[in-house]
């Protein structure tokens, strides 16, 4: 583990191996965003992301909250563009980490604590977790690039009735929805949360999950799997070790040491 807490929030990173985890640190406020967070948090997972080892990337929240969303009482005196420019840029670094990743999700998850949460590819709650798009309550519109994502997750019916009622909604309700993927007890969600990132780090292919992961961006995106694309992911498959160490090990019941990663140039900027 590394870094420490700042006195008004800050993220802090662990480590665990091939699993990193991004901790907002600022429980009595239910870990309500601050210009400052938002800006360490695109800061710290673009950092994670060309790290060699790092295989997934897991966000939760300090104490018994993920996120609240951002700090309104704190958005007084502060240029609204600028801090709107730190909030998309954080979520754009979080969907742009090319392992899985996975939102632990308990208590509030609200507002710009659901859009972390959609940044992520997985999100995995326990049954305290309450949920919710507020801005109908202030009067604002919601970012037009976490509402992209939402719409994706959600689809436009369900997305709209998150948005228009501006209710907080439990976790099963959330579950049926597709907003959850999973839901578990609140003394389970630590371990599900740890075996789950600790498999896929350790025991799968990180060839078979950033190409996953890539092309099925492109499917949301574009509504197919371009060509260039295709080939690109069937060269790069031909050419990597991943498929004949996964068929070797099957065929000797042993667990497979995959060793495929991708290349890094350069943090994004």
């Amino acid at each position: 583990m590394d870094g420490a807490a700042e006195p008004d929030g800050a993220l802090r990173v662990e480590r665990h191996g091939a699993v990193a985890t991004l901790v907002m640190e600022r429980p009595a406020k239910r870990n309500a965003m601050t210009h400052e967070m938002w800006v360490q948090l695109a800061e710290r997972a673009r950092a994670i992301a060309v790290e060699p080892d790092a295989r997934v990337l897991v966000v939760r929240g300090a104490g018994e909250h993920f996120c609240a969303g951002a700090d309104i009482a704190g958005l007084a005196g502060v240029d609204i563009a600028a801090y709107q420019e730190a909030n998309r840029d954080a979520e754009t670094a979080l969907a742009a980490f090319p392992g899985p990743t996975i939102a632990a999700i308990r208590g509030s998850c609200v507002g710009g604590g659901v859009g972390i949460a959609t940044a992520c590819d997985l999100r995995v709650a326990d049954t305290s977790a309450r949920i919710g798009v507020t801005p109908a309550r202030l009067g604002i519109v919601y970012p037009p690039s976490s509402l992209t994502r939402l719409v994706g997750i959600l689809g436009p019916s369900a997305t709209k009735h998150l948005l228009f009622s501006a209710e907080l909604i439990d976790a099963e309700p959330a579950l049926r929805i597709g907003l959850l993927d999973e839901v578990h007890d609140v003394d389970r969600l630590d371990e599900r949360v740890s075996t789950l990132a600790r498999t896929m780090a350790t025991e799968r292919s990180a060839l078979t999950q950033v190409a996953t992961k890539e092309m099925v961006e492109a499917i949301v995106r574009t509504g197919a799997v371009s060509a260039d694309l295709a080939v690109r992911w069937a060269a790069e498959a031909a050419s990597a070790p991943d498929a004949a160490e996964g068929i070797a090990a099957f065929l000797e019941r042993r667990h497979p040491t995959f060793t495929w990663r991708p290349r890094h140039t350069a943090v994004d900027d």
